[in-house]
This record gives C-alpha cells, sequence and structure tokens, in this order.
C-alpha cells in the first residue's frame, strides 16, 4: 500500500499529474523554481526515487529521461483513505468520524460518488405474486386422479 509521499515527491507528482504527459527534470525543475530555490540534482533525485518506489515510468529520451505517472492523483488519494480506513479496528466508526469532518461540499461529493457507483437507480420492482410450491408426487398422489401411481410406468 501507498505511503503518503513526502512534501517535494508531491510537489513533483503534483506537476506530473496536472501536465499528464510525459515530462523531463528540466520541465518539472523550471516550474519547481518559480516557488523555490532547488537544484537540478535533487530534483532528478526525486523523480529516481519516484520511480524506483513504481509512482512513475521512465522513457530514455537522448541523455535524458522522461517521466510519466503510473496512476491518477484520484487513485493516490483512494488508496491513501482505503489504507487508513483499513487500520481501523473499527471501520464505521472510522467512517462517521470522517464524514463528520468533511465539509458540506465533501459531503455532496461523497454523495455524487456512491450515485455514480451504485449506477442510475431503479425502483424496486413490486413483490412477486406467492404461488404455491409444487407438491411432491408422493403428496398429490392420492389427491389428483389423473395422477399415476409411483412405478405404473407411465
Amino acid at each position: 500500500m501507498p505511503r503518503p509521499l513526502g512534501e517535494l515527491e508531491d510537489a513533483v507528482m503534483t506537476r506530473v499529474w496536472k501536465w499528464n504527459r510525459p515530462v523531463t527534470v528540466r520541465e518539472v525543475l523550471e516550474d519547481l523554481q518559480q516557488e523555490r530555490s532547488i537544484a537540478y540534482t535533487t530534483v532528478m533525485t526525486v523523480m529516481d526515487n519516484l520511480h524506483q518506489k513504481g509512482w512513475v515510468r521512465r522513457e530514455s529520451e537522448g541523455r535524458a529521461y522522461r517521466y510519466e505517472a503510473v496512476s491518477t492523483r484520484a487513485a493516490y488519494a483512494a488508496a491513501l483513505m482505503n489504507e487508513a480506513w483499513s487500520q481501523s479496528d473499527n471501520p464505521a466508526a472510522a467512517l462517521v468520524a470522517f464524514f463528520g469532518m468533511m465539509s458540506e461540499e465533501q459531503r455532496q461529493a461523497l454523495r455524487d460518488a456512491v450515485r455514480i457507483v451504485q449506477g442510475p437507480e431503479t425502483p424496486a420492482p413490486p413483490p412477486a405474486e406467492r404461488t404455491p410450491a409444487p407438491e411432491s408426487p408422493s403428496d398429490s398422489a392420492g389427491e389428483n386422479p389423473g395422477s399415476a401411481p409411483e412405478g405404473s410406468g407411465r
């Protein structure tokens, strides 16, 4: 199960997810440098670590690599939530506590997600009319004159 990404790993993955295409270390570096001072070798090391951990795949392009996310940010977040939930000794209580922390916007997103997972709502079919279960041959042999006695060959 995935461990939460560190701060710099998350900053790098945020760009990879946002751009949704193979990226170079240089591209990520230039974008990160708009927010902080960071060395090329640091970004290269982080991206190599993300590759080793299975977060990105890479393909050689000349003397450099192009990195691409293996899964989406949504899948990462879902895996983290699942991991946290599975650690609880009372999953129902954990969910109730989690839902209690949600904003109204998050609760609406949850309702929308449940509708998507459940599919379109269809009205429940009316209860089927109950028909008596068929009787076994031994029960009905004496009651139905058209029945053949057992062993008669009919």
